[in-house]
C-alpha cells in the first residue's frame, strides 16, 4: 500500500521529490489519473492547476489523464495508472460520487495491489475509516446532499485534518478526544505517506 495524503497537492519541491520517489516507473514513463468533480467552467481552472502540478515533476502531458465524476463515467482500468490523484473539494459528494460510479471498489483493489494513491484535501479523507472529521469545527464542510454513510475508504485508521491553521488547535484537540483513532493536522505543504505500515510526516518547508 503506499498513500500520498495532502493539504494541498504536490506543492513544494519536498513533496515533489517524495512524489517522484514513490513512483514504480521513470517520471517519463509514468501515467497519471487525476479524477475530480468540477462542475462549473471555473473549476477547471483547479484542475487544469493540478495538471501543471504533476507536469512540473517529470511527467509529460500526454500521460496525465482526468475523469469527472460529477457524472456518469466509463469503466476505467486503473491498472494501467502509475498513480491515482484525488483532487479536492466537498468531501460529502466526492465520497458519494466515487460510490455512486463504483469506483470505491476499483479504487481499494487498486491500491491493495500496490498502486500509487494521492490525495488532497476531501480526497485525503477519504482515504480514512471515517469523513467525520470533515464536518467538525468553523471551517468544516457543509452536508448539503445529507449523506449519511460516512465511512471512508479505509485505507488507513489515520484522520487528516487538512489546511490546518493554529486558530484550529482548540476544535481539533477536541475533535481527538472523542474519537480512538489517530488524527494528523496538516497544514497547506505538508502530506504524511504510508507505506506498508510505516507513517512518514513530511512538514512544511
Amino acid at each position: 500500500m503506499k498513500l500520498l495524503l495532502t493539504s494541498s497537492g504536490l506543492t513544494s519541491k519536498r513533496l515533489g521529490k517524495e512524489f517522484v520517489m514513490l513512483l514504480k516507473k521513470s517520471v517519463q514513463d509514468s501515467k497519471i489519473l487525476v479524477i475530480h468533480t468540477a462542475q462549473k467552467p471555473e473549476h477547471m481552472i483547479f484542475v487544469n492547476e493540478v495538471g501543471e502540478e504533476i507536469s512540473k515533476q517529470g511527467i509529460l502531458l500526454s500521460n496525465i489523464s482526468y475523469v469527472n465524476i460529477s457524472g456518469e463515467i466509463p469503466n476505467i482500468l486503473l491498472s494501467k495508472y502509475d498513480a491515482v490523484y484525488v483532487c479536492g473539494g466537498n468531501t460529502y459528494f466526492i465520497l458519494d460520487r466515487i460510490r455512486k460510479t463504483r469506483l470505491d471498489n476499483s479504487l481499494k483493489r487498486y491500491v491493495k495491489s500496490g498502486g500509487l494513491y494521492i490525495g488532497v484535501s476531501a480526497g485525503s479523507i477519504i482515504a480514512g475509516q471515517n469523513i467525520q472529521i470533515v464536518g467538525w469545527g468553523i471551517e468544516g464542510d457543509s452536508n448539503e446532499i445529507s449523506l449519511k454513510d460516512l465511512r471512508g475508504l479505509g485505507f488507513t485508521n489515520i484522520a487528516v485534518f487538512p489546511h490546518y491553521k493554529h486558530k484550529l488547535k482548540r476544535e481539533v484537540e477536541e475533535f481527538k478526544s472523542l474519537v480512538d483513532y489517530p488524527v494528523e493536522s496538516l497544514k497547506d505543504g505538508e502530506a504524511i505517506i504510508i507505506k506498508d505500515k510505516k507513517v512518514k510526516r513530511i512538514r512544511k518547508n
